[in-house]
């Protein structure tokens, strides 16, 4: 039998990193929402309008999700100026963060993560294995259908878009898309979803590869007790070896979550600068 799940350090500090996302989901969610059904809007500009593939904050700063900009440019479709924009502006964005956006703003983070607290108390069974990699084989694929029908084609299959369409606007089928990966991830295969399949986190983890925001890691007080890894949703990317050789975790697929700095028992990991990462070997001795 495996071992319980670690539970964060006690009080409010331990959950911090957790709080500080659910207030991220939300409050984007609640911008749409608000400036849609409310009119919110500041100095007679709306808050933020449009979706997660195109938006526009205040009236000005334009959004755009590369992902889909890259599918629609692939399937021959002449995109404005405002929307390039809007897709730069994300770019440079998550390569400086990371690959945040699964973590931090992605509504179907809440769904994966209520699926992974339940099944960490049944422990139920991988019903068969499948490879982290398939997300970049799906990742390719759609691009690939973009180009050959003309069709954005996650875009038109995105399980994402479905449940922000329809907790925004109130139509759709995200609901559903969203049960569905609910009971896939809680009885059907652990961190499935996110983990393996979803091509929109491949992107942003190819894209945030070199991301000044990193997790950093002192090899020097770590023990090696593997708390970290139990409670990462990309366990591989704990590599210790690693990372002790890089000052820090380096991989791309690291989401920032943070789940893992408050599991330290030794407080080994914390956030940084990428440059801020000391490999061992090269400190300095007192």
């Amino acid at each position: 039998m495996s071992a319980p799940p670690h539970s964060p350090k006690p009080g409010l500090w331990g959950w911090r990193h957790l709080i500080l996302r659910r207030g991220v989901q939300f409050t984007v969610l609640l911008m749409f929402f608000g400036t849609l059904h409310w009119g919110w809007e500041v100095a007679g500009a709306p808050l933020l309008r449009g979706n997660l593939s195109a938006a526009e904050l205040l009236g000005a700063l334009p959004f755009a999700d590369p992902f889909a900009v890259l599918q629609q440019l692939l399937s021959g479709h002449w995109l404005h100026t405002t929307v390039l924009t809007g897709a730069a502006v994300i770019l440079v964005f998550y390569a400086f963060a990371g690959r945040v956006f699964c973590a931090w703003v992605c509504p179907m983070n809440l769904v994966t993560d209520s699926a992974a607290w339940l099944r960490g108390r049944l422990n139920p069974k991988n019903l068969f294995v499948l490879s982290r990699t398939t997300r970049y084989w799906i990742l390719g694929m759609a691009l690939l259908l973009s180009a050959l029908t003309g069709v954005a084609a996650f875009e038109w299959a995105s399980p994402i878009s479905m449940l922000h369409r329809e907790l925004i606007y109130g139509v759709g089928m995200g609901l559903t898309a969203a049960l569905g990966i609910f009971i896939f991830d809680l009885l059907i295969l652990k961190h499935g979803w996110c983990g393996h399949l979803c091509p929109l986190g491949a992107f942003y983890g190819l894209l945030g590869s070199r991301a000044a925001i990193r997790v950093r890691f002192d090899d020097a007080s770590c023990t090696r007790c593997g708390e970290c890894a139990r409670v990462c949703p990309e366990p591989q990317v704990l590599n210790l070896k690693q990372a002790a050789a890089r000052g820090m975790v380096a991989s791309g697929a690291c989401t920032n979550c943070g789940r893992c700095l408050p599991a330290c028992p030794e407080d080994s990991l914390d956030f940084a600068w990428r440059w801020q990462a000391v490999p061992h070997g090269t400190r300095k001795q007192p």
